[in-house]
């Protein structure tokens, strides 16, 4: 019985000793992977800001741009009508020009509209209703479009 002994000790002490490394890794293992996690979510959070300044920059370069636009505009036309009236040869030429640049509404202006004598043109507004004498029936009666037989 001597023997005996060592053959199943050996068994049960790597058994022992196998539970106890898997008990060190599992509890070294938990605690790098939140580690791990946490970082990634920092780095997730910090490009996540990152991305949010870049958004609030490049919006507030577009309203900068267009507030300069905008001033450029108003620049031109006030140059545009200072023009007009300076260099203008006779009060109708001038009034032409500066009319010309408050309307802008119609640029296409110097194209010819065709005029009444080409076109037949109605100079009443299309109804949305059926002209109707006195006496005729109205479109809601029993009776309207259909015809009465002479007795």
């Amino acid at each position: 019985m001597d023997q005996s002994a060592p053959v199943w000790l050996i068994p049960a002490l790597m058994l022992v000793a196998g539970i106890i490394i898997g008990v060190i890794l599992a509890r070294v293992l938990r605690r790098t992977a939140p580690g791990k996690t946490q970082d990634q979510l920092v780095e997730l959070q910090e490009r996540f800001d990152s991305y949010q300044s870049e958004v609030v920059t490049h919006f507030n370069t577009t309203a900068a741009l267009v507030r300069k636009l905008t001033q450029n505009y108003q620049d031109m036309q006030e140059h545009l009508s200072t023009g007009a009236e300076r260099l203008a040869l006779d009060e109708t030429t001038r009034e032409r020009l500066l009319a010309g640049l408050v309307d802008d509404s119609t640029p296409h202006e110097r194209i010819r509209a065709p005029q009444d004598s080409e076109f037949d043109v109605p100079t009443e507004p299309p109804r949305d209703y059926a002209k109707k004498n006195k006496g005729d029936p109205s479109m809601l009666e029993e009776g309207y479009g259909l015809k009465r037989e002479a007795k």
